[in-house]
Order: C-alpha cells, then sequence, then structure tokens
C-alpha cells in the first residue's frame, strides 16, 4: 500500500525486506495485486462482502491514518504494494481505523499493533493457502463432464464462506483462552514474559536420502503423515505445538513430565509405523522467551543441539531437564538409589520414567554439555 508523494505530502518508507533478496521462509509473501478475471473480481467481492472503492490513499484517509502507518500495517499482514489501483474496501478502512483506534486510546503502542498485524497476517496467510491448495483443490472437482473447475467454485465458497468464518472464530477464542490461562498462572510478572518451559525438536532421521528416493507426492504424503501424528500426539498429552518445519516439529510444555510423555509417545508411535523413518528427540528445560507464538533462546538451542546428536529412536535430555524430572518426582535420583529402596523393604515410589547419564561432550556455542537417555520404568 504505497502512495506517491505529491498525492500525500508524505513519503512512504521502505520495505523492511530488500527486493534484492529473497524473501526468508517465514515472511509470507502475498500478492494484491488487483486482478481484471470477472471470477476472481467476482469471488473478492464475495469473500470480502464488499466492492473496491478506494486507492491506497483514500482508504487511509477515510480511515484517518497518515499514508506511512497504513503501509507499515499493509506490509505486515503480508500484502505486496498495490501503487494507487483502486483496489481497496470498506472492510480495508474499517481494518485501518481500528488498529490506529487502538493506538490512539493507548491500549496498544504502535510498534505493538504492526506486531498484531503481522502475526495474524502470517498465521491465516499459512491456513488460507492451505485451505485453497489441499481444500478447496479437492472439493472442486467438477461433478459432471463439460463443467470447468472455476464454475464450481463460486457456489462452493459461498457455502463454506460462512461455517468456516464461525469455526475459525471459535478456534481463535479457545486458544486464545487456553493461552491466557497459562499466562495468568505464570509465578510473577517477569515469568509472564520469560517463562520455564520444556522445550522438545522431534526430528526425521535420514530425511534428506529420503528426498532423493521418494517422489514429490510420496515425499508430501510422508511430511503430512509425520506432522499431522505430531501434532495429534502433543496436544492430547497436554503440550502445544510451536511450528513444523517439514521433517522437524517444536513443541513445548508447561512441565517436564508432559514434555517427556509426549517425547516417548512419538518415539513408539513412529517405532510402530513402518512407512516412517526412525525418530530422535531432544529437550530442554529453561527460561524461554516467546514472541508471535514462537520461542527463542539458549533452552531452545540446546534443544535443537541435543536432538542433533541423539541416536536414532532415542530421546536426549539435559541437566536441568532431569532434575526437574527428579524435582517432581517423575524420575528416580539414581537407578540405584531406586533399587535400595526396593531392597529394604519401602514402597516404591512411582516413577514414570528413568534417566541414564551419557558422556559429556562439547556442544557447539553452548559449550560442554551431559546429556541424559530418558526413557520409561517397568
Amino acid at each position: 500500500m504505497t502512495v506517491d508523494d505529491s498525492n500525500s505530502g508524505e513519503a512512504a518508507q521502505p520495505p523492511s525486506e530488500s527486493p534484492g533478496y529473497p524473501t526468508p521462509h517465514h515472511i509470507v509473501d502475498h500478492t494484491a495485486e488487483p486482478t481484471d478475471d470477472p471470477l476472481a473480481i467476482r469471488l473478492e467481492q464475495l469473500i470480502l462482502g464488499a466492492e473496491r472503492r478506494y486507492t491506497p490513499f483514500q482508504a487511509a484517509r477515510t480511515a484517518g491514518v497518515s499514508m506511512d502507518l497504513a503501509s507499515r500495517f499493509w506490509r505486515a499482514m503480508g500484502f505486496a504494494d498495490i501503487g494507487q489501483a483502486k483496489a481497496l474496501t470498506e472492510a480495508d478502512v474499517l481494518a485501518l481505523r481500528r488498529l490506529a483506534g487502538l493506538v490512539e486510546a493507548g491500549l496498544l503502542s504502535e510498534p505493538m499493533a504492526v506486531q498484531v498485524a503481522r502475526s495474524t497476517g502470517q498465521t491465516t496467510a499459512r491456513l488460507a493457502e492451505w485451505q485453497i491448495d489441499s481444500f478447496l483443490e479437492g472439493l472442486t472437482e467438477p461433478p459432471e463432464a463439460g463443467m470447468t473447475r472455476t464454475e464450481v467454485t463460486y457456489p462452493l465458497v459461498e457455502l463454506l464462506l460462512p461455517e468456516l468464518e464461525e469455526f475459525l472464530v471459535y478456534v481463535w477464542r479457545r486458544q486464545l483462552a487456553a493461552a491466557t490461562g497459562r499466562v495468568v498462572q505464570a509465578a510473577d510478572d517477569e515469568e509472564m514474559v520469560d517463562r520455564r518451559l520444556a522445550v522438545g525438536f522431534a526430528d526425521l532421521v535420514g530425511f534428506t536420502r529420503l528426498t532423493r528416493r521418494l517422489e514429490e507426492e510420496e515425499l508430501g504424503e510422508l511430511v503430512e503423515a509425520f506432522e499431522t501424528t505430531c501434532a495429534d500426539l502433543v496436544a492430547a498429552h497436554g503440550g502445544r505445538l510451536i511450528k513444523t518445519l517439514g521433517d522437524e516439529v517444536l513443541y513445548a510444555a508447561d512441565d517436564a513430565g508432559t514434555a517427556a510423555e509426549i517425547a516417548l509417545r512419538l518415539i513408539e508411535t513412529m517405532t510402530h509405523d513402518q512407512t516412517m523413518p526412525a525418530l530422535r528427540v531432544g529437550i530442554a528445560f529453561g527460561t524461554v522467551t516467546t514472541r508471535m507464538g514462537d520461542v527463542f533462546g539458549t533452552t531452545v538451542n540446546l534443544a535443537s543441539r541435543l536432538t542433533s546428536i541423539a541416536p536414532k529412536d532415542t530421546v536426549l535430555v539435559d541437566g536441568a531437564f532431569a532434575e526437574e524430572l527428579i524435582r517432581t518426582g517423575d524420575a528416580p535420583v539414581s537407578e540405584a538409589q531406586a533399587a535400595e529402596a526396593e531392597k529394604e523393604g519401602e514402597a516404591p515410589p512411582a516413577y514414570r520414567f528413568g534417566l541414564q547419564p551419557m558422556w559429556q561432550r562439547p556442544v557447539r556455542g553452548l559449550g560442554v554439555v551431559e546429556p541424559w537417555l530418558l526413557g520409561r520404568r517397568a
């Protein structure tokens, strides 16, 4: 959403990403270029619920927003600059007005409002791409000879749109309630931002070799099956799937016991699936910074490094994670101590997990670490 200086009186800011470099994989690169295709215009009007009325400058002026801020919001949502094409609607004006209103009311700072636009744009862009590529593509097969896919698309979208919109809002509210509940239970204000979490990476072993052997469709099916299995197991056992990276998933849990159960379930499930490669998991426990649904920090880096050195079909954890399992009574201090207690006739604690110290070794960027092998106890 850019405008000529002669029209606005304000110089539009250049994009933050240089056009000379490829867009990073995590940045959504939508296009809002207007089209003259009649069906595309009809679909756009159906989905947006409004006709094109404004150029970017007119939309910003109508919303009472500076052209600079309007451009930043537009780009943050993941849309390309459209010059001075008349391609915006009343909905675009309302969105600008709402974001700017939150800033004016002091509820959000300007950088935070841009971050809201960016996080929402990136998340919903991925969802929309999936729905078009996988969902609608399969449903719009012409039901009879002579019909084109485009002839089927409009009535299908017309029927699905209100239902999908309601479902999207429902899931968002559910996720927002869950996330808010986790945050307000934090021990103190600092922990609400920088929290202590268990972070785990699950990685398919030998995936690069697989990409050379499998056809693209087979590879896509394998990745989808892997991601679906991981997502279901993580959610079912109380964790949160942070992101998927094709052959790797990143998840987090509020406590070590939950993260350990998820890791072992993943290994057990994949081991019994003959179509899947071997899996390895690395978990670390400690302070984690959360931003826009992602997690950052030394704890995350350590979990990634542990994954890279884990043998296949095993789970490696760091010392802090092992200590947390021991502290919560999920694992014994040592197997020898547990055996001694049993010999003396004491009722053995109901330990869920066992820990075996492994060799100390240097880990790039993190110094020397002592991994622990995680397993189940009978």
